[in-house]
């Protein structure tokens, strides 16, 4: 079986899932995130774009709603026993929400005080619609799993761990294939391969690389150049191991930097630093933002830069690996030891048609911050 944690890890996950149902008031809770099925379960398909849902009662029994395709991926990959997996019927007309109605009522919770998660790709609108109409009187609960993930347990950080050095080894792989005239997808293929070859995952999105005015964007987009021989290659990538990620950020310039790009990559050293600084247990993270903007304020780059500077890391699914909240102004959640989270440093001028970028994945301590990269924040020329 492939499970990636020990039964001591699910247990105590399940353990903590539960307690924090019963802390809610709920009978039960229904789960749509593929993320909250993976954490409490080690289920993992991309099935969740089609309907299904894992329950968990206040009695801490698990039991998964889901397609025919999936019962063997649930057997494989999950926790779970053959008589905790369910399979709706499809035909025309079907509708698996009364088919969740009807486990509901087997697992004796009709009635009860239930709870469901809405902010996940794994429940669409349309779905959304139809399991309101079976079931009215759901109680949001998206926050219930997605708060016990963020702060991670020594095994998850390991996963971490391993992610962020394939990060490192994605970026090595970009180093040895960029310079004047490479083709961009020499070097995408060169990235994504070193993730496959250290045994990594596909990301929770595609890689980021544009080069020239495609430098700007932070969006992934479909088009192939080669470089010129004075050009700018931004890169937004992040290793995954297991699910869990740790990205990365950098712009390298090709050929020589002049002035106005030193100029902001030593602003964006700096402000990444601050930012560093800024992160502790108990404190907000709009703190870390705050710290951001000061930095490229003061530098005079108020004008390039954007309204967050990152977000927490975790094993996340299709279509982003943003495992949120983001560090933006004003944002009162407050940070934990344990958690992982990406700071990227993005200064975009159109004015002046140039980008400069630096991220990296860091963990927080009891006392700060631990960067989980093994390369510095030196500027890359190649």
């Amino acid at each position: 079986m492939p499970h990636h944690f020990d039964a001591a890890e699910y247990a105590a996950r399940l353990a903590c899932a539960t307690r924090g149902l019963n802390e809610a008031g709920l009978d039960a809770l229904l789960m749509f995130a593929p993320e909250s099925h993976y954490w409490i379960c080690g289920y993992d398909t991309f099935g969740f774009a089609m309907f299904q849902c894992l329950v968990l009662t206040a009695d801490g029994q698990l039991h998964l709603l889901t397609r025919a395709p999936d019962l063997r991926q649930a057997q494989h990959t999950s926790t779970l026993a053959d008589d905790q997996i369910h399979i709706w019927a499809e035909y025309e007309g079907a509708n698996p929400a009364n088919d969740l109605k009807g486990l509901l009522a087997q697992l004796g919770v009709t009635g009860g005080r239930i709870g469901y998660e809405s902010q996940t790709v794994g429940l669409t609108d349309y779905n959304g619609q139809r399991l309101r109409a079976a079931l009215p009187d759901l109680t949001d609960a998206s926050e219930l799993i997605r708060g016990l993930r963020r702060v991670k347990s020594p095994a998850e950080i390991t996963m971490h761990r391993r992610a962020a050095a394939l990060s490192d080894d994605a970026l090595d792989a970009a180093l040895q294939t960029t310079h004047a005239g490479a083709f961009e997808g020499d070097i995408l293929a060169a990235m994504q391969g070193a993730v496959f070859k250290g045994g990594g995952d596909y990301a929770g999105n595609e890689f980021i690389l544009g080069s020239g005015a495609g430098a700007l964007l932070c969006r992934y987009y479909s088009g192939r150049r080669h470089l010129d021989p004075s050009d700018q290659l931004t890169l937004e990538w992040s290793g995954a191991y297991a699910r869990y990620h740790a990205a990365m950020m950098r712009t390298i310039v090709v050929g020589k930097t002049n002035a106005a790009q030193q100029k902001m990559f030593a602003a964006a050293a700096e402000a990444i630093e601050a930012c560093e600084a800024a992160i502790r247990p108990d404190a907000p993270m709009g703190d870390v933002f705050d710290a951001h903007a000061r930095v490229f304020d003061a530098h005079g780059l108020n004008h390039a830069r954007l309204q967050a500077c990152g977000y927490g890391m975790g094993a996340v699914y299709n279509p982003i690996w943003v495992d949120f909240p983001m560090f933006y102004q004003g944002n009162p959640l407050e940070m934990r030891a344990g958690q992982v989270f990406f700071l990227h440093m993005i200064l975009m001028d159109s004015d002046a048609g140039l980008a400069m970028t630096l991220g990296h994945s860091v963990l927080v301590t009891d006392t700060g911050v631990k960067r989980l990269s093994r390369h510095g924040l030196e500027m890359l020329e190649c």
